[in-house]
């Protein structure tokens, strides 16, 4: 059984990752939901919050180059955000 968790873990470690950041948000609230619902076994577990962090990191650079963008559109400054 071990070497079936290793081939599920190198599995999800190369999963490709999403084309958008909305599909990565959906795959990780997805995750956060499977990995708190408490059923999931020890290595899935582990599996699942590598893929976790993966998605997380993800989503975090592409608001991060968003951000980037709209700086150099404001003139090189964020301006608060007016909700509209």
């Amino acid at each position: 059984m071990p070497k079936a968790a290793k081939s599920e873990s190198v599995e999800a470690s190369a999963a490709p990752l999403p084309a958008t950041y909305e599909a990565a948000l959906a795959e990780l609230e997805l995750l956060v939901g499977q990995l708190e619902s408490g059923q999931m076994p020890l290595d899935q577990l582990l599996t699942g919050y590598q893929r976790g962090a993966t998605l997380l990191a993800f989503c975090r650079d592409k608001l991060k180059a968003v951000e980037d963008q709209i700086q150099v559109l404001d003139g090189g400054q964020l301006k608060p955000w007016s909700g509209a």
